[in-house]
């Protein structure tokens, strides 16, 4: 029996035949909108370990860094096959020659089936996509991409630092090249439109995502969207409405759409706001009752206007 959402666990799962976790790994990177290439500062709701809170100790090698997080993951899970996802800041933003050594240091541990590298649309020259080709044909790869929003005027208000339509010519080449990769989007940005979430998730299938990241738009400590939330000019979703809003993009995109992530995952010592988002299973069994509520499932929508 086909499950209401095709979830990144099952996808994996089928495609490997057992439970595949990921190994959250700090490769050593900035950004081009902290260092001044594209902007300073960062975007407005990015923590200082560039939303990395997760992942191994940066001083520590890639394969010190993986057997840190196996150790860790041991306690709580039973694995043997993981996925080395390059996470926090943007991890194709240095030369290719480096870019090469970490991620073929990740991939030569023997618990290593794969790689995950979350970046961002402008920082895929070719050099960097020839690299990831060749990856791509080797092993079990797919790229991360920040989108957020398809709204360039609130993109500007968060410091985003690049227009969408560096996105679009992104997935074009990734496309081309035959590399997956998943759209990351935020619900609850400051000053978006009420309709923008949902029109980026359908922008992003448009323009070929394999994947989807849904995130909750969350306010951590020492970020300038802490002062934005304190000055009361940033209002953060209550539990129920954001659900409906990610049942609402579940219906509208196919189900052949490998859905990542559908709820915040911030750290409970930074976390201001919301704090109903620290029970992220209560908001997952929320999802899949609103579904079931609605009798509903991720391509519902398509499905219906097919037929």
């Amino acid at each position: 029996m086909k499950e209401k959402i095709n979830t990144i666990n099952n996808f994996l799962k089928e495609k490997f035949g057992e439970k595949i976790y990921k190994v959250s790994l700090d490769g050593g990177f900035t950004c081009p909108n902290r260092d001044g290439t594209a902007a300073y500062g960062g975007c407005i709701f990015c923590s200082e370990s560039g939303s990395g809170e997760f992942t191994g100790t940066r001083t520590k090698s890639i394969t010190e860094q993986i057997n840190e997080q196996i150790q860790f993951l041991d306690k709580k899970f039973i694995g043997e096959k993981y996925i080395a996802y390059f996470q926090n800041f943007t991890n194709t933003y240095a030369p290719v020659k480096y870019l090469r050594k970490i991620y073929e240091e990740a991939l030569s541990h023997p618990n290593i089936i794969g790689i995950a590298i979350a970046t961002r649309p402008d920082c895929l020259p070719d050099e960097v996509l020839t690299l990831l080709e060749e990856l791509n044909r080797k092993t079990f790869l797919w790229i991360e991409l920040g989108l957020q929003t398809l709204n360039d005027e609130v993109a500007q208000t968060f410091n985003r630092a690049y227009k969408t339509s560096i996105y679009k010519e992104a997935a074009i080449k990734l496309n081309q090249r035959k590399i997956k990769f998943v759209t990351h989007i935020i619900l609850g940005l400051p000053y978006e439109n009420e309709n923008d979430y949902l029109e980026t998730a359908i922008f992003a299938e448009k323009c070929g995502t394999w994947g989807l990241k849904l995130h909750l738009m969350y306010v951590v400590e020492k970020t300038p969207l802490e002062i934005l939330y304190k000055s009361g000019k940033l209002k953060v979703y209550e539990k129920n409405d954001y659900v409906k809003k990610i049942v609402n993009i579940l219906e509208n995109v196919s189900y052949n759409i490998v859905i990542h992530r559908m709820t915040g995952d911030g750290d409970k010592k930074t976390l201001i706001a919301p704090l109903w988002s620290l029970n992220k299973k209560d908001v997952l069994n929320s999802i899949q009752k609103e579904l079931k509520i609605r009798n509903s499932f991720q391509g519902k929508i398509k499905e219906d206007n097919l037929s």
